[in-house]
């Protein structure tokens, strides 16, 4: 094609503006292209490393372990980490023991520990995972400057690694994280601390007594997701605190009975709120003598705390079935009569 100069300027610029149009369509195409062939070959790669490995990891998942394993070539260690890893979290037991051994005879706890610091985003979130499984000890120090990274992603796989490594000392660094970074939901911080419970209740039961009032209740929700039974002291001076978010998240931390005077003192509180989790607590811990106090709570004014105490009448384990027929049958209140009735028949229906 040969572009003949036009007299016209304006009709020159269109033709000169149509042809680069053409050309950058043309080079987009081919971008496009190879993209489409690079992928297709890399997948093909990746199937090819799959079914030469897989086998083996089978095998030794099985209880086969190979006396001898073949070189793991540079392309297959991507698509040989994320077949492993995959399997790691699919397996228990000596499953995992096995596959662990099978990948540090590749040497991938030293190529993994590399891709930390200079691996993409997948490559590092990848090889914290395997870290994590292979319980290693050297990537202790690259995976806390992941922790800190500002990529919640990031840094919360980071933390999982390295509490699969050492739960002692990933529980006594965590444990104030968790409780400053309030951006972090509740149920993932549970989520990571659950594989550590006894060390996470150390750390909390030595960090509560220094915490002000303004990190208290996120700590004792986060004892409270752990469901741990926290000493009586650090929960009388919860219950006991001036602060409403602190009294309300101590109550719903109360396990054992040995707050029960101050537990008991809180179903009076001016705060409904304070009066339903008091209910709540006494539920779980209450005696049979506490009937009677639950049962001043039917006629209370909040609907939610005359629905709450209903609920801890029938959990008081105390009281039967037949107790609390008789309970319903003295009521004189129309609506704490009500209130009862219903919660006996969502509890029959469960």
């Amino acid at each position: 094609m040969t572009l003949v100069p036009h007299s016209d300027p304006f009709v020159a610029a269109a033709i000169w503006t149509g042809f680069a149009a053409l050309i950058l369509t043309l080079l987009l195409a081919l971008q496009i292209i190879a993209m489409r062939m690079m992928l297709r070959r890399r997948q093909r790669s990746d199937a090819r490393a799959l079914s030469r490995w897989r086998p083996l990891l089978n095998a030794a998942i099985v209880g086969e372990m190979p006396a001898t394993l073949p070189p793991l070539r540079r392309g297959e260690r991507l698509p040989f980490l994320r077949l492993w890893a995959h399997l790691q979290g699919s397996l228990r037991g000596e499953a995992n023991e096995a596959l662990n051994e099978v990948a540090r005879r590749l040497g991938i706890d030293a190529y993994a520990r590399g891709l930390l610091g200079r691996g993409s985003r997948p490559a590092r979130l990848l090889s914290a995972l395997v870290l994590g499984h292979l319980h290693d000890l050297d990537a202790w120090p690259g995976l806390l400057r992941m922790a800190g990274q500002p990529d919640n992603t990031v840094s919360l796989t980071a933390l999982w690694a390295l509490v699969r490594i050492d739960p002692q000392a990933a529980s006594d660094y965590m444990v104030p994280l968790f409780i400053a970074r309030e951006e972090w939901a509740l149920s993932l911080a549970a989520g990571i601390l659950q594989q550590a419970t006894e060390p996470a209740a150390r750390a909390l039961t030595r960090l509560l007594p220094q915490l002000g009032e303004d990190k208290l209740p996120r700590a004792l929700r986060i004892a409270e997701a752990l469901h741990l039974a926290l000493p009586a002291g650090v929960l009388k001076s919860a219950l006991d605190s001036g602060s409403m978010p602190v009294v309300i998240a101590g109550l719903r931390g109360v396990r054992t009975p040995e707050t029960l005077p101050e537990v008991r003192a809180l179903l009076a509180h001016e705060d409904w709120q304070v009066r339903v989790q008091a209910a709540r607590a006494l539920g779980r811990v209450g005696e049979r003598g506490d009937a009677e106090r639950l049962v001043q709570l039917l006629g209370d004014r909040e609907w939610w705390v005359r629905y709450r105490a209903a609920e801890a009448l029938l959990e008081l384990p105390a009281l039967t079935r037949a107790d609390l027929e008789a309970l319903r049958a003295s009521l004189t209140d129309r609506f704490a009569a009500d209130m009862l009735s219903q919660a006996m028949a969502e509890s029959a229906s469960v």
